[in-house]
């Protein structure tokens, strides 16, 4: 059996959204296919085969999302503790090198999103940062080369 994988509850909400849409759609596909199948000639018959491609697209898709939301463990990140750097806190770093303060929530793998600041415990300065208390120093190798970061603060997360 796989690892659980952490995830918050706003997470596993959207998780669960997605699955109900692409199970819905899936019911339509599997309906125009049946009705194209009708048509006859399958071999020549463009909406069946075009059918056929996006049901095993969605299948695909489908199985993908019931796996991460079978192996998630939920976590409330209004309650975590913010005494050290977890999963679902809120953690604002300065980069000593630059001086540019940056802030992250601690998030899992599905849920990372450098966009809405969501950053996976399992990247590079995610796993570095995890278990710091304010004023830890840490340096983190990435891909422009190693950064030295300090965390300046750690808060809870008003997001679920």
């Amino acid at each position: 059996m796989l690892d659980p994988v952490p995830i918050s509850k706003t997470g596993f909400n959207k998780l669960k959204e997605e699955l109900d849409r692409l199970e819905k759609e899936l019911t339509v596909v599997l309906r125009d296919v049946a009705a194209a199948r009708e048509l006859g000639d399958l071999k020549e018959n463009g909406a069946y085969i075009y059918g056929r491609e996006r049901q095993g697209f969605l299948v695909g898709q489908i199985n993908e999302l019931k796996g991460k939301i079978n192996r998630s463990d939920i976590v409330d990140c209004t309650q975590a503790q913010t005494d050290h750097a977890a999963f679902g806190t809120v953690v604002t770093l300065l980069d000593l090198d630059t001086n540019a303060k940056v802030t992250y929530q601690l998030l899992g793998p599905d849920e990372a999103d450098l966009d809405t600041k969501g950053l996976s415990i399992h990247s590079p300065v995610g796993q570095a940062i995890l278990g710091c208390s304010v004023g830890d120093t840490v340096t983190v190798t990435i891909p422009r080369g190693d950064r030295r970061l300090e965390v300046i603060d750690i808060a809870r997360s008003d997001i679920e």
